[in-house]
């Protein structure tokens, strides 16, 4: 009796290493499968094609949601496709799974930027500036920064802007961001500066040039907040900036 016993429990051993080889091998293939899908939906999202993109990446989640790239992935065709939550909801996940994965976390930090979330957006970012790895640390200062102005807590918006411009000096949106905290906080002169030098880094930028026009119409500059207005137009005509730019030149004739 105690021969079979032994006879049946090597056999029921023998049975469990082979099914958990199996699972092991399945699982593999299935992982395999998904990183070739996911593949496939970030050649559309280069593309800028964002609805094939996000079918195949939940063609890809069906095979195997764990992998945090795939995350991370849906949160940015959820972004482009302006479903903030769905994004939220999948830089999470990507963080989740993998705590050290830096552009999700900064993504997730954007996200909350778009739902004016200001707080939880200064706690993603403020990880972010603790990487010494990452090698864009100027974009998550510069963030910090934005969410420090829509707080007007100014100083901090200076603060982050200047620290993200001394990595680097040519950063439009930290210039666009500091040239802003000076206008809000009447330094006038210093936003003209400010925004003359991002226009010469960024010469196709309407937003930078309709800021730039805003500030030379505040210090009585006429002829050059007309000219700058100008330019908005002829860089967007068709835009919302190019609607703003016309009003204020009807204004200034």
């Amino acid at each position: 009796m105690k021969m079979k016993i032994n006879n049946f429990m090597w056999a029921a051993s023998i049975l469990l290493i082979f099914f958990l080889g199996s699972c092991a091998a399945n699982l593999e293939l299935r992982k395999n499968q998904e990183e070739a899908i996911r593949n496939f939906g970030e050649a559309y999202i280069r593309e800028g094609d964002y609805t094939k993109a996000l079918g195949k990446l939940l063609e890809a989640e069906k095979l195997y949601s764990k992998d945090p790239h795939l995350q991370y992935d849906l949160g940015l065709v959820y972004m482009a496709k302006e479903r903030i939550d769905l994004a939220i909801h999948h830089f999470k996940k990507a963080v989740e799974i993998k705590s050290d994965y830096t552009p999700a976390k900064n993504y997730l930090g954007v996200a909350y930027l778009a739902q004016k979330r200001w707080d939880d957006a200064i706690s993603c970012f403020k990880e972010i500036t603790g990487d010494l790895l990452y090698v864009t640390p100027h974009y998550p200062l510069s963030n910090l920064g934005w969410a420090y102005y829509n707080k007007k807590e100014y100083d901090l918006a200076e603060k982050y802007y200047k620290d993200a411009l001394k990595i680097e000096p040519k950063f439009a949106i930290a210039l666009n961001g500091l040239g802003k905290t000076y206008l809000a906080t009447g330094r006038i002169s210093k936003a003209i500066a400010t925004f003359e030098k991002a226009v010469k880094n960024s010469p196709n930028s309407a937003e930078l040039y309709l800021d730039l026009a805003d500030a030379y119409r505040l210090s009585r500059e006429y002829k050059k907040a007309l000219d700058a207005y100008n330019k908005v137009v002829e860089i967007a005509p068709d835009s919302p900036l190019a609607v703003d730019a016309q009003k204020e030149i009807k204004n200034l004739h």
